[in-house]
């Protein structure tokens, strides 16, 4: 009897596998992907990043956590979770930042010089919070998710939006611009400009890249650098994690 109930987990799981597509995940690069996490399934999206903002500075996620749920093909509910470790000159400050809460949903599939595109909403609690990192207000946040598949091999993909840092009423527009190339069935690339433009301050820009590893249909890790190419904009980070999903 146990020998049959394993045989029928093995066969159930194998099954899954069968038919659910490769894992695609909102991370490593800033883009975010217009697929929806398939109906069901829970799905998450976790790494570790290290950033040099200047001379002083640094700061460590140690790690950021998107949680995401498929409600239908349609929509997926999304948590955000993340711990941080900053340090400016001798003063270091560590804690949680506020969760975000948010979801995404499907607004057209590809058609042509259509892209597929998506819309991301988000929501920062204010309160749930460690003491230092609480803000005084509500933090939205939007984004299209927009990618054109150009061959097998190459995709474009772009997100545009906006978003608020609970503190100030003043908006940050976003933009990202990212090419992915799968090297093989397993193994893809990505090479990706991003930026941040306040509404009354100058927009910082940056340049990144790395690879993805398709362990399983189910579970994929990732390694991600990037640069700074304006003098505002973080000097560099460096970025490790893995997507998995239930």
């Amino acid at each position: 009897m146990k020998n049959k109930l394993l045989l029928l987990c093995v066969f159930g799981f194998t099954t899954i596998q069968a038919q659910t597509e490769p894992i695609q995940a909102d991370r490593p690069d800033q883009t975010e992907t217009p697929a929806i996490v398939p109906r069901g399934m829970f799905q998450v999206e976790t790494g570790f990043t290290f950033q040099k903002n200047d001379e002083s500075s640094n700061s460590n996620s140690l790690p950021t956590v998107l949680w995401k749920y498929g409600v239908n093909e349609n929509f997926e509910l999304r948590l955000i979770t993340e711990f941080v470790s900053e340090k400016n000159f001798d003063e270091k400050t560590n804690g949680f930042t506020p969760v975000l809460i948010g979801f995404k949903v499907k607004l057209c599939e590809e058609k042509g010089i259509v892209p597929k595109t998506s819309f991301i909403g988000h929501l920062g609690l204010p309160n749930v919070a460690s003491s230092k990192y609480k803000n005084d207000f509500v933090a939205p946040e939007f984004r299209f998710t927009m990618q054109h598949t150009l061959s097998e091999k190459f995709s474009l993909s772009y997100n545009l939006g906006c978003e608020w840092d609970g503190m100030t009423p003043e908006t940050t527009f976003i933009y990202t611009l990212t090419t992915g190339y799968s090297i093989n069935k397993k193994l893809g690339f990505y090479a990706e400009l991003f930026g941040f433009a306040p509404e009354k301050n100058k927009a910082d820009h940056s340049f990144d890249g790395g690879f993805t590893y398709l362990i399983n249909n189910n579970f994929m890790v990732d390694l991600s650098s990037g640069v700074g190419i304006t003098e505002n904009a973080p000097d560099y980070y460096l970025a490790l994690g893995c997507s998995f999903r239930i």
